[in-house]
């Protein structure tokens, strides 16, 4: 419901520090693109003879959620050669990219109004996510960021101060988590991730932050420290320190 959260209790030391920085996984947390993703994935299996007999639904884009593009390829693709396999996965990623710039996924209602009150209160804004790289760039292009032009001629968010993936770095969640806050010069104990699986709570655990759980979104959690059942009751959570 809507207005109501779980608290939980944490060690004297981190309880009290204020949280500065969020840092926000992207499917299930921030969008629902499954539809989109399955489209693009389609025609692109189309291609191959090896993969026209599969079509992938939205559930199945549900299952792929939160895992790398590897696992997702070995999952989706497990009879196929590594090089092979790994062709048509790139391929997939390249057409899905392009395709969410103009079909993208759907945003959780409330986020853009949330994405500014966050904004507006000082907190510094990431994203950490298992996808390829170009997805989140797509991502911020549906509407709900502000831009301003980058000196290579690109654009780049202003609310978000940073952003990391399996794409650029090839390594897991956890360490991507830690490679943006060493990056950033961001402490541990003024930072959050927000996300909806278990494997989102494992990253943060890993990466040595609390971990709010998204339950509007695909996965289950543990034991997080706070849990949100609506993306607009984050910025209470986070202002009355309900972590």
């Amino acid at each position: 419901m809507h207005g109501i959260y779980n608290i939980l209790t944490l060690d004297k030391g981190s309880k009290n520090m204020k949280i500065k920085n969020l840092i926000f996984d992207v499917d299930g947390t921030l969008w629902d693109s499954s539809s989109s993703v399955a489209a693009s994935w389609n025609r692109v299996l189309q291609r191959y003879d090896e993969t026209k007999h599969i079509h992938l639904t939205q559930q199945d884009e549900y299952r792929f959620m939160g895992h790398t593009m590897t696992e997702i390829a070995e999952m989706m693709l497990p009879g196929l050669p590594d090089a092979r396999r790994t062709e048509i996965m790139d391929a997939c990623m390249a057409d899905e990219n392009a395709y969410l710039m103009s079909h993208p996924g759907e945003f959780y209602d409330g986020l853009s109004d949330t994405w500014k009150v966050l904004h507006r209160s000082g907190k510094n804004l990431y994203i950490v996510s298992n996808c390829q790289d170009g997805y989140i760039q797509a991502m911020l292009t549906g509407g709900h960021f502000t831009y301003e032009e980058a000196a290579d001629g690109g654009i780049v968010p202003r609310d978000i101060q940073d952003f990391e993936c399996f794409g650029r770095t090839g390594k897991k969640k956890g360490d991507n988590i830690k490679i943006l806050m060493d990056r950033n010069g961001l402490i541990a104990e003024e930072t959050v991730y927000i996300g909806d699986t278990e494997m989102d709570e494992t990253a943060a655990r890993e990466a040595g932050v609390r971990f709010i759980h998204a339950t509007y979104g695909f996965g289950t959690a543990k034991a997080p420290d706070a849990v949100i059942h609506d993306i607009r009751e984050l910025p209470n959570c986070i202002k009355n320190q309900i972590l």
